[in-house]
């Protein structure tokens, strides 16, 4: 049986040149990037130049990348440090109630402390609403972490207009990118973010690596102490092996390529959508379906139609897709980006499926899984009868 593979915003399969550039680290440049003799600077020089192709990705300085294990530790640096740091001008930080669990966890935690969050609404479509930031925004708000788009529905948040706003105001702007880095054209200083965190393993690079962009006006201290790495913000032996592969595959990711592939998963979106409606399949999608959007991102709902069922039934059949975030999927709880725009009595909690593109995704793929989906919903149907 062929096994079709349509979670990558859980993780994407490492591209073929990321594999090679990280054997050929691995097997040639394997010191540590902190020694000072020749296999050292070997290592370092690979460390500085996967820094400088990834700051000029989002047109940042190369000294201001970190490098982290991943998204998660960028996410809670990032909240934490500055939430700590300024807490002397107020303790207000602004987020919305849709953000990953490593951001959302991390505030709850700071609410224990003395901290006053406000999570901002969402509509139906997963966007939040300007009139309600400028509402929330005070003269105590010293944080504000609003993702850049969505991992469950794809939806955007307006950062730029956000990122203008602040800049004039004392609160520090984080954004966790992990979803829309790959895929947009992302410039830090037209958004005028301050922090923004990503993961490599989310754009066919390696688990266990990304970066916390920090900008340099921006002095805080180290969340994790014990060395010198990083320029004595973030302690720890560097993963050069990972981050010289997550650099080969920002290399990879041109302008061309990702308007390309944004083009390309719309597209299989209205596939998937056209198949549905003409086998008279009941569905509607959760968020939109607009251009601008994260296309690799599809959630749908399928009335009356459990989601255990539809995952199970398409997994027999070779097709992976999720109910929602691959960091609550092992929990009971029900998805609360679903909940935030729907309410925690709509049976879309419950009836919805999250199928999301990747670069290694064909139309054939696409045809298949529509294919597949259509008569796993017609039989589901008709056994409830």
């Amino acid at each position: 049986m062929q096994h079709v593979y349509l979670d990558n915003a859980a993780t994407t399969p490492m591209a073929p040149a990321v594999i090679a550039a990280m054997t050929q680290q691995m097997q040639a440049d394997f010191g540590n990037a902190s020694s000072t003799h020749w296999f050292g600077r070997q290592a370092h020089m690979q460390l500085d130049a996967s820094r400088q192709v990834i700051a000029q990705s989002i047109n940042a300085q190369p000294d201001e990348i970190i490098f982290t294990s991943g998204a998660t530790e960028s996410n809670n640096t990032a909240i934490n440090q500055v939430a700590h740091e300024f807490a002397a001008r107020g303790k207000h930080i602004i987020t919305t109630a849709i953000e990953h669990p490593s951001v959302l966890q991390p505030l709850k935690q700071l609410e224990k402390e003395g901290f006053d969050v406000t999570y901002l609404p969402v509509d139906e479509k997963g966007e939040i609403s300007l009139a309600d930031f400028d509402a929330a925004l005070d003269d105590e708000t010293i944080l504000v972490s609003i993702m850049m788009g969505n991992n469950e529905v794809g939806s955007r948040m307006p950062i730029q207009a956000i990122g203008e706003r602040l800049s004039q105001h004392q609160a520090i702007f984080h954004t966790d990118a992990t979803q829309a880095y790959g895929l947009l054209d992302i410039d830090v200083q037209a958004l005028h973010v301050d922090l923004l965190s990503t993961s490599a393993h989310k754009i066919n690079g390696p688990k266990g690596v990304g970066f916390l962009y920090r900008r340099n006006q921006l002095m805080l201290k180290p969340f994790l102490r014990g060395g010198e790495q990083e320029k004595k913000r973030r302690a720890g032996t560097e993963n050069i092996a990972g981050i010289v592969g997550f650099a080969k595959a920002v290399s990879l990711l041109t302008p061309a390529v990702k308007a390309q592939h944004q083009s390309d998963y719309l597209g299989f979106k209205h596939q998937i959508m056209t198949a549905l409606a003409d086998a008279g399949v009941d569905y509607a999608v959760n968020g939109s379906v607009q251009a601008d959007n994260l296309n690799h991102v599809f959630n749908l709902w399928l009335a009356g139609l459990s989601t255990y069922a539809l995952q199970t039934n398409l997994d027999l059949d070779g097709f992976a897709v999720s109910g929602g975030s691959a960091c609550t999927a092992g929990s009971l709880e029900p998805s609360h980006v679903l909940i935030a725009m729907f309410g925690q009595a709509s049976p879309r909690i419950s009836e919805s499926i999250r199928i999301s593109f990747g670069a290694f995704t064909t139309a054939d793929d696409v045809a298949a899984f529509a294919q597949a989906l259509v008569k796993i919903a017609q039989r589901l149907h008709a056994h409830s009868k």
